[in-house]
């Protein structure tokens, strides 16, 4: 542990908040059980903090107006998997609340020198499984073929027959424990059927989509301190269903199904039959979510509250990097106030943050 990268999250948590200890013997503390353990141990005021503030700096997150409401679980005393799997289901029960999706971070226990803290494998909570079937196709998430392969050689039980929308058991390990697999119950998964406002033969595709978008493989550092297992959501952009994850072609790739039912001309790239079949798809995606009473942003909107986000971080003096190709929506990006700008670059070494995988 380096006590400068735990004197900087210090210097920077004492001046954008107003804690009672103050900033010397809080330094002397941190400084003791670094000496005495190899590591030390956040109150939770600044793990709060660190948190909301990995969010802030997030370059690829276009949500990051609301930074400072995430609401953080303090679960660092959960260790063991089926306690850790436990605490996902709550996680999701607790950020879902019927639809009105609130953005939630868990936070389990941290690695420590003489312990690796736990380790969730999956890269969302939810996610469904890609079945491979023996003409070489997949059926489901093309892009979790692989991962569905490992839960079945770690014992999950394929459904039978197997769907286009199965939910992916939890994949755990606790520290250098060989990883656990655990089902997701189905009170625990808000899905929201697809339908489209002028085209009724959609809800005849049996489509449907998750409500919780959370990512559950990105350690947090906060001062020097990795939090393996720190699962955080905050809600989907239309966008993130409708032009990718239904249509990638790795993935469920549904844009000639939907070019075929439009009656669209797919005999040349120049009849521009996927941009009209996704705009198509997208409008489905978000009818159904606001049909269903869920929270869901649309990239326009959320496109001009980013730039708001911009200008009230640059107004405290902070920078604001961002990943263009990130913040920029698939879907009409020249159409967003987002795409008419540059940006400061992500720095890999700003903290705190979430790490990727």
């Amino acid at each position: 542990m380096d006590l400068a990268e735990a004197q900087e999250f210090l210097d920077q948590f004492y001046a954008e908040t107003s804690p009672t200890t103050r900033f010397d013997h809080r330094l002397w503390q941190i400084r003791h059980e670094i000496e005495t353990t190899g590591s030390y141990t956040h109150t939770v005021e600044e793990l709060t903090f660190g948190a909301r503030v990995a969010w802030r700096n997030s370059a690829r997150c276009i949500g990051r107006l609301y930074w400072n409401s995430l609401r953080v679980r303090d679960r660092r005393d959960v260790t063991k998997p089926a306690d850790v799997a436990a605490q996902c289901v709550e996680h999701l029960h607790e950020a879902t609340r019927g639809g009105r999706i609130r953005s939630t971070i868990t936070v389990f226990a941290p690695d420590r020198p003489d312990q690796p803290g736990p380790r969730i494998h999956n890269d969302q909570l939810v996610r469904y499984a890609g079945h491979r079937l023996p003409n070489g196709e997949v059926r489901g998430d093309g892009r979790y073929a692989d991962f569905t392969d490992h839960a079945v050689a770690l014992g999950w039980q394929r459904p039978e027959p197997p769907g286009r929308f199965d939910v992916l058991p939890l994949v755990i390990s606790g520290g250098d424990t060989e990883p656990e697999i655990f089902d997701l119950p189905a009170d625990a998964v808000l899905e929201v059927p697809l339908s489209h406002p002028d085209h009724e033969w959609l809800a005849d595709l049996r489509l449907r989509w998750h409500a919780v978008p959370a990512i559950s493989n990105m350690p947090l550092d906060i001062g020097g301190v990795t939090y393996p297992a720190a699962p955080f959501n905050g809600w989907y952009l239309g966008t993130e269903i409708g032009a990718r994850n239904l249509v990638d072609a790795d993935r469920y790739n549904l844009l000639p199904v939907i070019a075929e039912r439009l009656g669209l001309d797919t005999s040349s790239e120049r009849t521009l039959w996927r941009d009209r079949a996704l705009v198509e798809m997208v409008r489905a995606v978000q009818h159904s979510f606001d049909e269903a009473g869920v929270t869901m942003a649309d990239h326009h909107s959320e496109s001009r509250r980013f730039l708001t986000h911009v200008a009230r971080e640059e107004s405290a003096g902070r920078r604001c990097p961002a990943d263009w190709s990130w913040i920029v929506p698939p879907v009409s990006g020249g159409l967003t106030p987002v795409y008419h700008r540059y940006y400061d670059e992500p720095d890999p070494t700003t903290r705190p943050a979430f790490l990727q995988p």
